[in-house]
């Protein structure tokens, strides 16, 4: 049987890769940072360990599959513990391009560092002899466990109440995780993408004010609409622009002005990719069972 590590298995991808690697004949190694009771599921085994601190060592595997940080697993590479790795997909973010020129310090550290670590990536990579891709995915839903879209979804369905924003032009493109998961095994198996780094968008590209009635439409509860005039979150952005410690929250509003979409027609030329249409459910708003 081929032998799959997967790190960040637990995490928003992984409760959508695990499952289909191990139903396509797989065995998984299964990365958690704290420790987890034996697995009831023929083929999967959990280790305990961190990419930024201790790691377990590994037997010869077949493909890693790296859902988390991408500097966590540029970092730990070289000095990795294992019979030896035949392919390596990872993820980035589109924030290595998004990011570079964002008026906050902070956020253009992120991508200076995304980037580095895409390219120390492929330097451990080489030394080991295995091949690498990337994935660079945009807005990530489906899960419940997003930072973005899933804390707004919850709120409104909490208070009965959901922000309709007035303006927000910017486009944006949210993918599913288990599209994700689908392009992380298309990777592993055409040759072809090794060594090369794919942007990754959902199945439509639609103004940010639209995505959020997209939210609204799928929470499965009736919410009140409140209106959210742009205009004031720019006098708000400007303000907080002054304000020690408050830069970021200012590029986020700067931010939904901009489009922030995937040039992904390589993706779909070379690993298939047919994402579906952003149409969220009540089901995205809650995790998939544990592994």
């Amino acid at each position: 049987m081929p032998l799959a590590f997967v790190a960040g298995a637990d995490g928003q991808i992984g409760r959508f890769l695990v499952p289909r690697l191990l139903d396509a004949g797989w065995h998984v190694i299964a990365l958690s940072r704290r420790p987890r009771p034996p697995s009831q599921r023929p083929g999967l085994q959990w280790r305990c360990g961190d990419l930024y601190g201790a790691m377990p060592a590994l037997p010869a595997i077949d493909a890693l599959f790296s859902l988390g940080p991408l500097d966590g697993l540029a970092g730990w590479l070289p000095s990795a513990k294992t019979g030896g790795i035949g392919r390596i997909v990872a993820f980035g973010s589109m924030s290595a391009e998004s990011k570079r020129a964002s008026p906050d310090p902070a956020e253009r550290a992120l991508a200076a560092r995304l980037a580095a670590s895409e390219q120390a990536l492929a330097t451990a990579a080489a030394s080991l002899g295995a091949g690498w891709t990337v994935l660079r995915p945009t807005l990530i839903y489906g899960a419940g466990m997003d930072h973005s879209l899933t804390p707004i979804a919850r709120l409104a369905r909490r208070l009965r109440v959901f922000p309709r924003l007035l303006g927000g032009e910017g486009l944006r493109q949210p993918v599913h995780a288990a599209d994700l998961a689908g392009a992380c095994l298309s990777a592993m198996t055409h040759g072809h993408a090794a060594g090369r780094v794919y942007a990754l968008g959902g199945g439509e590209r639609l103004p940010f004010a639209a995505m959020l009635e997209r939210v609204r439409a799928g929470l499965g509860v009736a919410t009140l609409p409140l209106p959210v005039p742009l205009a004031l979150l720019r006098v708000g952005g400007a303000l907080w622009r002054t304000s020690p410690g408050m830069p970021r929250l200012a590029a986020i509003v700067e931010r939904l002005s901009a489009d922030l979409i995937a040039d992904d027609a390589a993706a779909a030329a070379d690993l298939g990719w047919s994402p579906r249409p952003f149409r969220p459910d009540p089901a995205c708003w809650s995790p998939p069972p544990a592994l």
